[in-house]
C-alpha cells in the first residue's frame, strides 16, 4: 500500500518558445503542463534508475571478470593431420 504522496509547487524559469512547445504537445494529450511536466520528469527518473542498475551490474560483472577457461579437450589439443 503507498501512502499518499505531498505535493510542493515549484517555480521555474523556462524559455518562452520551449513553454510553446511544452504547451502544444501537453493539449494534443490533452494534460495540463503541469500534468505533462511530472510525467515526463517521471520518465526521466524512472529511466534514470533503470540504467544506474544496468550500470551496476555490468560493473560488477566486470569486476568478477569473465571465465575463459575452455572445456577440456575442446581447444588446445594439435589438430590430427
Amino acid at each position: 500500500m503507498r501512502l499518499p504522496c505531498m505535493k510542493t509547487n515549484v517555480t521555474i524559469q523556462i524559455e518562452a518558445d520551449l513553454l510553446s512547445h511544452i504547451r502544444a504537445l501537453a493539449a494534443e494529450e490533452r494534460i495540463s503542463v503541469s500534468a505533462f511536466m511530472v510525467d515526463r520528469i517521471k520518465q526521466f527518473v524512472r529511466e534514470r534508475k533503470t540504467y544506474n542498475r544496468a550500470r551496476r551490474r555490468s560493473v560488477a560483472r566486470l569486476r568478477r571478470g569473465l571465465d575463459f577457461r575452455l572445456a577440456p579437450g575442446v581447444r588446445g589439443e594439435p589438430h590430427q593431420r
